[in-house]
């Protein structure tokens, strides 16, 4: 059950409780790069190249989000972006079918992304057959069209819908609520633009029972809403305010047998893609023996879009 969150729990409690950066970022050079493979709408597996790309911290300042610790202080230089870009792919090799350039907050914010950048970026990436961007609900608009009309492939922007519960999500100082939510769906689908929805598995004020109920609820929401890509995300520590969370009782990790689950649940809807993020499962299994086996299986999960048999695990018994 969600408990009552203290008041004082605002974007200044929150900034407050931050660790320092722990490290000095490059403008000109984006966070991280790598590939993987991703089911298409095609219903084929393709390379995907994500480029986390290096810029201005986001303006909202979530109750749950660790992504500032790999951001900047102030704006990038005009060109600054598009260098990242060049740098990455020249980096990974080769021209991946699809592209997500993601960027710790919104791509539509212009402290950001330069407005300015937005045809060279484009260019950039002209070899890519579809591109995905992420931003803030509020911040969908006119700028969204004009990266639409910039790019040669199909453009997808991933909306942080975190949770649908009613006392959860304005805890999470987010700034807006599932109306703002749905009339950036509804723009975007009336745009031609898909839409992928970020979902937080166990969210903070939530058990591992009810952290799998509201993630199912939460894609179920995200796909009536047009979403063709619902992204499961189980909630990591590590940003301050979450430990914090964690010592007043009201925030611990959702088990690795949470996130299977939601999975699993999510995929019975039958509803569009669903994929689980496997970074640093490791934080939610405190088994060794199986954790590997635990992750292959919820990757060909992704590319399948079946369910998979669970592991058997003499040690933990899977959970």
């Amino acid at each position: 059950m969600a408990t009552v969150v203290p008041v004082e729990w605002n974007r200044e409690r929150i900034v407050a409780e931050r660790p320092p950066r722990a490290i000095t970022l490059d403008p000109f050079k984006p966070y991280a790069f790598f590939l993987e493979d991703e089911l298409a709408a095609s219903g084929r597996v393709v390379s995907s190249g994500t480029i986390l790309l290096t810029n201005k911290e986001c303006p909202w300042r979530c109750l749950m989000c660790d992504l500032w610790k790999n951001t900047l202080t102030e704006i990038v230089p005009p060109g600054a972006i598009p260098r990242q870009i060049e740098f990455a792919l020249t980096q990974l090799g080769g021209s991946p079918q699809q592209i997500k350039l993601y960027n710790s907050g919104s791509f539509f914010d212009p402290a950001a992304i330069p407005l300015g950048d937005y045809p060279e970026i484009a260019r950039k990436i002209s070899f890519a057959k579809h591109v995905a961007v992420e931003s803030h609900p509020r911040l969908i608009g006119e700028k969204a069209l004009r990266l639409r009309d910039l790019l040669s492939g199909s453009l997808e922007v991933a909306l942080g819908l975190e949770t649908v519960h009613p006392q959860v999500l304005p805890r999470l100082n987010k700034k807006f609520d599932l109306g703002h939510f749905s009339r950036a769906a509804k723009f975007l689908r009336q745009a031609g633009i898909a839409l992928r929805a970020f979902v937080l598995v166990k969210p903070p004020f939530l058990d591992d029972a009810a952290g799998i109920e509201w993630a199912v609820k939460s894609a179920a929401f995200a796909f009536s809403c047009g979403a063709t890509v619902v992204s499961l995300i189980p909630t990591r520590g590590g940003n301050g305010a979450l430990e914090r969370l964690r010592d007043m009782g009201d925030f611990a990790p959702p088990r690795l047998v949470t996130l299977e689950s939601a999975l699993e649940q999510s995929l019975n809807l039958k509803a569009g893609r669903v994929f689980a993020d496997t970074w640093d499962l490791e934080k939610f299994s405190t088994c060794s023996v199986c954790l590997e086996k635990r992750r292959q299986r919820l990757l060909a999960m992704n590319r399948s879009q079946k369910i998979l048999s669970r592991i058997d695990c003499k040690f933990c018994g899977g959970t």
